[in-house]
Parts: C-alpha cells; sequence; structure tokens
C-alpha cells in the first residue's frame, strides 16, 4: 500500500477528566453511568448520534432472561434491570418467562431512556465523533485522538475503557488478537409493518426467495412494544465479510440492505401490498470480528458446567449460540444438555443432549460467571475493554456476546476505573474481588 506522510500539527484538548469511555452502545454507557456513579469525571465518545449500539442503531429490541435458568433467582440486575424497569412503566418494553426472549422493548424508547441518564450523570458526551488514533507514554495511554465537525481534537483521562466492539484502541495498542475460526455472520435487522408470522415468511421464502436473490436462511423475529402491527425482523445474513476492515462493512451493509428490500418486495408481490418497511437499522448488526488477549480466556466448557469464581463480574444463562459462517445454520447448547441444530426458515432441526453425549448426569449449572481477569490486558495499566471484543473460544462467545451480557461488562469496566483512580493503581493490581464487591453495592446481582 503506498503512503504519505502526514505534516505534524497542534491538536486542541478537548476534554481531560477521569475516565473516557470509547463507544456509546450499552455496554459502553453502563461503563460511563457506572463511574460518574462513584465520583468519576467522565466522557463518552460515540460515532452514531445517539446510544446504545445494536439495541438502537441495529434495531435489535431483546436483553435476554435475568433469571436463573429454572426461574428461581434473579441472577443479572444492575444497569440492565433499572433500564427495562423504567421502559415497562412507560408500557415501551414487555417482560416475559422465556430465557431466550425475556426482555423486548422498543429500540426509540430506549433511545430516550438511554439519553436521559447518561445527562442526569452530567457525563461528557460527543456524537458524530469517530476514535482516530492514540499516544502512550511508557505502558499508560495519556491520550486518544478524535475526529468529529470540530476537526481533529484530542481526550486526555486517567483510564480507558474500549468498548468500540471491534477494540479499534486496543488495535492501536497493538495487543495480541486473534480471529476464531468460526466468526459468526453479521444480519441487517428493520421494523416491518404487516402479518409476520413464521410461516408466511417461510412459505415466502421456501417458493419464491430465489427469484429475489434470497436463500432459506436460518432467521428471527419478534413484536416491538409501544408499536402495534409492527414486527423486529432479522431474517438474512451476510456471509464472508471481515466487518473489522472498511472495505467488508461497506459491503456488507450494501448487501444487507439489499437482502432487507428483497424481503419486501417478496411480500409484497406475494403476500400483501400492504408490506413495508418502517425502520431499516443505521448500522448492521455485527456479531462477531477480532478478539483479543486478556489474562483469562473465556471457554465454553467453563460456562455450560456452571464454574464459579469470586471475582466474577458476569453472570448469565443465555445458551452459546453459533450462527454458521457458510450454511444458513445455526447451534444452541443449553445448560441443562439441550442441543439443537437448525437450517433455515422452515428450522430443519437435529436435536441431541451434550450432557448425555458427556455421561454427565442431570444436575445442571442454573447459571454461569466469567472472573475480572476476562477484562483485564496484560500490559497497558488505564485501558480496558468491554464487549464483543472478549477474549473467548467459539462456544463461550456464542454466550458471551449478546447484550444482557456485554451490558454486564460494560458495568465492571467502569467501576474497575473507578476504583483505580481511587486506590492510584493500575487495572493489572486491581483486586477483582472489590470489583465485584462494588457492583452488588451498586444494584448487580453478583
Amino acid at each position: 500500500m503506498k503512503t504519505v506522510c502526514e505534516k505534524a500539527r497542534e491538536i486542541p484538548l478537548v476534554w481531560e477528566g477521569d475516565i473516557c469511555v470509547l463507544g456509546g452502545s450499552a455496554t459502553g454507557v453502563f461503563a460511563a453511568i457506572r463511574a460518574a456513579r462513584m465520583g468519576a469525571r467522565v466522557a463518552i465518545i460515540e460515532r452514531q448520534n445517539y446510544f446504545g449500539g445494536t439495541a438502537t442503531a441495529g434495531l435489535v429490541n431483546i436483553w435476554h432472561s435475568m433469571l436463573d435458568f429454572d426461574y428461581k433467582e434473579q441472577v443479572i440486575a444492575g444497569l440492565s434491570s433499572e433500564v427495562i424497569n423504567a421502559l415497562e412503566k412507560e408500557g415501551q418494553a414487555r417482560v416475559c418467562q422465556n430465557r431466550n426472549v425475556a426482555n423486548r422493548f422498543n429500540p426509540i424508547a430506549l433511545v430516550r431512556q438511554l439519553d436521559k441518564m447518561v445527562q442526569q450523570e452530567g457525563i461528557y458526551t460527543l456524537f458524530h465523533t469517530m476514535y482516530a488514533g492514540v499516544d502512550t507514554d511508557g505502558d499508560k495511554v495519556d491520550c486518544i485522538f478524535i475526529q468529529n465537525k470540530d476537526g481533529r481534537g484530542a481526550i486526555k483521562a486517567g483510564f480507558y475503557v474500549d468498548a468500540t466492539g471491534d477494540g479499534d484502541l486496543l488495535r492501536d495498542l497493538k495487543v495480541p488478537r486473534y480471529y476464531n475460526a468460526t466468526v459468526q455472520p453479521p444480519t441487517t435487522a428493520f421494523l416491518l409493518n404487516g402479518e409476520t408470522s413464521g410461516k408466511v415468511i417461510e412459505w415466502a421464502i421456501t417458493n419464491h426467495g430465489e427469484e429475489f436473490g434470497l436463500d432459506d436462511d436460518w432467521g428471527w423475529f419478534g413484536p416491538v412494544p409501544g408499536l402495534p402491527g409492527i414486527s423486529f425482523r432479522a431474517d438474512n445474513h451476510v456471509f464472508g465479510m471481515d466487518l473489522s476492515k472498511a472495505d467488508d462493512l461497506t459491503k456488507a451493509e450494501l448487501e444487507g440492505r439489499r437482502r432487507a428490500f428483497a424481503l419486501e418486495a417478496l411480500l409484497k408481490k406475494y403476500v400483501s401490498p400492504n408490506y413495508a418497511i418502517v425502520n431499516l437499522c443505521s448500522a448492521i448488526g455485527i456479531r462477531e470480528t477480532a478478539h483479543y488477549e486478556t489474562r483469562f480466556k473465556a471457554n465454553a466448557d467453563d460456562l455450560l458446567l456452571g464454574k464459579r469464581y469470586d471475582d466474577a463480574i458476569l453472570q448469565g444463562t443465555y445458551r452459546t449460540d453459533i450462527h454458521h459462517p457458510d450454511d444458513n445454520g445455526i447451534t444452541f447448547k443449553e445448560l441443562d444438555g439441550s442441543l439443537d441444530i437448525c437450517y433455515g426458515k422452515g428450522e430443519r432441526r437435529i436435536h441431541g443432549n451434550w450432557r448425555k453425549d458427556l455421561g454427565l448426569d442431570d444436575d445442571y449449572a442454573r447459571y454461569y460467571q466469567i472472573p475480572f481477569s476476562t477484562l483485564v490486558l496484560e500490559k497497558w495499566e488505564n485501558v480496558i475493554p468491554a464487549g464483543r471484543m472478549i477474549n473467548a473460544d467459539e462456544g463461550a462467545f456464542g454466550a458471551l456476546r449478546v447484550m444482557i451480557n456485554t451490558n454486564q461488562m460494560g458495568e465492571a469496566a467502569g467501576v474497575a476505573c473507578a476504583l483505580c483512580l481511587d486506590q492510584n493503581t493500575s487495572m493489572q493490581a486491581l483486586d477483582g474481588r472489590l470489583v465485584r464487591a462494588a457492583l452488588r453495592k451498586g444494584g448487580s446481582a453478583l
């Protein structure tokens, strides 16, 4: 690749404080709120014009169950619970006893809720702002650079949370990274009016999908609280792209939208002319790109067998969920041993039991945990990652990548930064048990 030399220039210091959060998904917002509630001066930068990430820009309106596998104990609380309770009071969320589709919400109402919470905590916010680079001093980040309508600027903080999803800051710090052998493909989501039962879509795709360039891909859908007659749709994957690369990300956005509009056209022609996409995601739903090495790598065996940690920063019950990269299928493994492999809209299924295959009894774990060290880098003293770049094998990542779990990672990252500031210590020297205790004090169920 040819290169050019950018001339040296003075960069204005836009903000200086305690903690800077890169990325305004719920993961990043929850990191910022937790830290601010512990007395830190916090800034958050976000490339979109609103908070929420996949839950709002991506329109994915589900946070999975906060109860244990048997629905007897609440094992997740904190800010996820606070937000859902607030939306439910407004009729903008619905809670049901289903671990896979437990908390549905109106993504538009979530935008408003996150705005209010960030403003209430006095968090300095910049929208339409991209992370653009980093300057280091020894084993610490000295400042980061941003780019927005004002041009190039700099932010100085005591600690930095990388909640960019792809690990943009970690990439520039040259933290060792890797890709799993199976990289889960993305989906373009949208909101649709009209009859959208599984049978209608299955019939349309099976009989007429080829005409519109649509294959029999696995997908899912559901209602949107507060918007009667409107459903959320996530029908088609985009395969063969690395969405941590600018060119592939652009191609995936275009192909994802083509598939969404193709399904709309198919339904208009063969089911009813009244079908219409009423909202299209402003960012494709990315499931997976790069992962970064930390002190602990989460693995599927530990999760599914419910290994416990005294410095746990996350609890969950969501199944390991792996979207296949090449055959329109998906594999689910539940804590109780259930194994399902599904293909296409017709959900051609293979059933099994992974616990019985291993010779295990029926005394399954009711929830899983990961330790604080999953978020701790080996080198950089004032940086912590949170989100889908998590250090995890394919199976563990399939469970941990969903928002109810990345929300908890964000809360833990914010708490850890605030504790490090209070103790004047590095992230590597922080006792993870203190993080767990502070999370519990702030309302988490750990």
